[in-house]
């Protein structure tokens, strides 16, 4: 019999909760920030600099491992842990976001949240490079989504059963079913047959993890929540998933950041209390604010890297461009009062340098930082919930960050 996956330590105020996951590769400590390692890797970082990073978590991409290098040979080597020398738990996502990026949303510059209704940068699924070498990649039907492979062109499938399998071989400790993850630009009745669609195929996806006994053993399954950003639809759709037996349950994205406190509060209500809820995509630190307050245990996202990549940096102030010309002579860290391991070792000064001189080394010690500055705000969230002061805390980070 297995142990319980997921307890609660702290609960309140409100939705808010501090608790733990257990995984056959450790605990998470939840509220948690998970980081994205799209292909078995977080870009830029060496698993060996995780645990200094404070990476308790993250989430591998099964479209783009299918493509390259393929889940026989994660398979081969052991499973996506020991490929990629991870002795932590390990999420794969099921693939479904590529049903939008691929598809619905291809050549529309679309992002995972609305440009119109976020009100500041989200991240962006369009892809130049793509554009220009292939047509529209993904077409859904009911039984699944064919496509062709933006590395070459190759016609492939998925089907619900056919990404489960795909996760099941490449061995990480929480898998997601598959969905359909619509444009925020979709129409109501096109986001309500695609949310229909995405709970008949959660039911196809619960099966194919059931039937697999040492699978479902070993490996706990997410349901997710879709709706778009059309409130009725989300509670609507969190109420289907709630009825089917789901270890935890991702929110999945296309909604708008403005709107998200509301509807995560009535979404999370309308799960069940006792399992786990991850938040898709999203998880800057005000959204982790937000959040946790409306009830979120994991968040994962792609900006911590992908700023980094670019010289953007977080602070206790705000957001930062390192390569602008006023941080040339700046010798303090890349953020006051930081106890990450290039806060520790460079000066904001040093890595403007790296940047302006293109150096590699920039982009990587940005990425790093910005990692840390994710992790160990969660950490000090879930602190703060057991000691009774989230709200407090919330309310002191919050005012001074964005005052760069």
């Amino acid at each position: 019999m297995r142990t319980a996956f997921f307890t609660i330590d702290t609960q309140g105020p409100g939705l808010a909760r501090a608790g733990v996951l257990r995984t056959p590769h450790g605990d998470i400590q939840t509220p948690a920030f998970v980081a994205v390692g799209t292909k078995a890797d977080v870009k830029g970082v060496d698993v060996s600099q995780y645990g200094a990073l404070h990476i308790q978590t993250l989430i591998a991409n099964t479209y783009h491992l299918y493509l390259s290098p393929g889940e026989e040979l994660v398979e081969k080597a052991g499973g996506i842990h020991t490929f990629m020398g991870f002795k932590g738990p390990v999420m794969t996502d099921s693939g479904g976001f590529q049903v939008f990026s691929l598809g619905e949303g291809f050549g529309k510059k679309i992002s995972k949240v609305s440009q119109e209704f976020a009100g500041h940068t989200a991240p962006a699924i369009y892809d130049e490079d793509l554009a220009t070498s292939h047509g529209k990649l993904a077409v859904v039907d009911e039984e699944g989504v064919s496509f062709t492979s933006h590395l070459n062109g190759t016609f492939h499938r998925f089907t619900p059963e056919r990404s489960i399998e795909i996760q099941h071989r490449l061995g990480a400790d929480i898998i997601f079913a598959f969905d359909e993850c619509t444009s925020p630009a979709a129409d109501y009745e096109y986001q309500k047959e695609a949310m229909a669609r995405t709970h008949r195929w959660a039911q196809r996806s619960l099966k194919a993890h059931r039937h697999n006994i040492e699978k479902n053993a070993a490996q706990r399954i997410f349901g997710i929540v879709q709706g778009g950003r059309f409130e009725d639809l989300r509670v609507e759709s969190a109420r289907e998933l709630a009825d089917m037996d789901f270890d935890g349950y991702g929110i999945g994205g296309s909604f708008s950041k403005d709107d998200i406190l509301g509807i995560l509060d009535k979404v999370n209500s309308a799960l069940p209390p006792e399992k786990p809820r991850h938040l898709l995509g999203i998880g800057e630190p005000e959204d982790i604010f937000i959040g946790t307050a409306a009830g979120i245990d994991t968040f994962d996202c792609v900006l911590p890297t992908r700023n980094g990549r670019t010289g953007g940096v977080y602070t206790t102030r705000g957001k930062i461009q390192l390569p602008n010309a006023e941080y040339r002579g700046d010798f303090s860290p890349l953020s006051e009062n930081c106890a990450c391991p290039v806060c520790q070792t460079h000066t904001r000064a040093y890595v403007h340098h790296l940047f302006r001189s293109k150096e590699m080394l920039g982009p990587v010690l940005a990425s790093m930082h910005n990692l840390y500055f994710l992790t160990d705000l969660t950490r000090r969230i879930r602190e703060a919930l057991i000691n009774g002061t989230f709200e407090s805390f919330r309310d002191t980070f919050l005012s001074s960050y964005g005052k760069v």
